[in-house]
């Protein structure tokens, strides 16, 4: 080999190393702008809005989205959209997405390289043709040892291609997600359980004016003797009745948290 050549294949080698590096340097900085994004919130819907939007432009994907599993894994929500985050709450038939549905079942990451060519997914494969689909990777997201969702990646044909490295990234990605969201769950049941004992709280202060009013009054009948309400001229009379509507309507409001 001349030693020409062997400076081209040298050459070849260092471009190919700095292509990696700066590869996993983004890969970096996407992880550290994640991390401060769902650190700063602790709402389920922030969180994962903020993810599909940072992996769909990280990768140039065609779709990035996050599914989520309620109790049993019979119904499967999709969270997050990276193309349409207008989508927030939807229920997806798992039977059209079989490769979501493995990802979830098995708790284990599927690849799919080439999504046109795969025979599980012949059903849709003139939309993924339309689309100019190449490779699907579904990550679970694990929540000790059992899957409460998934990360659905979607590239473009002619974009760049899902690397080994690529995969582990996004698994990464998966983890931060689910402690993210037991925080933001954590959070959240917080929350209620603080508006609830509010709410009990308000309750009982209510309970006690009242209570302390009904005793004034009875202790101040008692004392005055019988109520001689008939020295009260009609016009006056019929002006107690009214406030004391209008406070029993006010009452009632707030009550019921109108």
């Amino acid at each position: 080999m001349t030693s020409s050549a062997a400076t081209h294949e040298e050459v070849e080698r260092l471009a190919a190393r700095v292509q990696t590096l700066e590869h996993e340097r983004r890969q970096l900085l996407a992880v550290i702008e994640i991390l401060e994004e769902i650190g700063g919130s602790l709402h389920f819907g922030d969180i994962v809005q903020s993810i599909t939007r940072k992996l769909g432009e990280a990768f140039g994907l065609d779709r990035c989205a996050i599914y989520l599993a309620e109790r049993g894994g019979q119904t499967v929500r999709l969270v997050a959209s990276f193309e349409d985050p207008s989508i927030r709450n939807y229920v997806v038939d798992l039977d059209r997405y079989p490769e979501l549905k493995r990802a979830i079942q098995s708790g284990e990451t599927v690849f799919i390289p080439d999504a046109v060519t795969d025979p599980a997914l012949r059903h849709v494969r003139g939309a993924l043709t339309n689309r100019r689909v190449k490779s699907i990777t579904v990550v679970p997201i694990t929540w000790r040892g059992v899957a409460i969702g998934a990360i659905f990646l979607r590239t473009f044909r002619d974009g760049p291609s899902f690397a080994d490295a690529d995969v582990k990234f996004c698994q990464v990605v998966a983890s931060l997600t689910a402690k993210a969201l037991r925080n933001a769950h954590r959070f959240e049941r917080l929350q209620a359980r603080r508006g609830d004992d509010a709410g009990r709280l308000l309750d009982r202060e209510r309970i006690a004016l009242v209570g302390f009013i009904r005793r004034l009054i009875e202790a101040f009948a008692a004392k005055e003797g019988p109520w001689d309400e008939g020295q009260l001229s009609r016009a006056t009379a019929e002006e107690l009745d009214r406030l004391v509507g209008v406070a029993m309507t006010v009452l009632s409001q707030e009550a019921s948290g109108r």
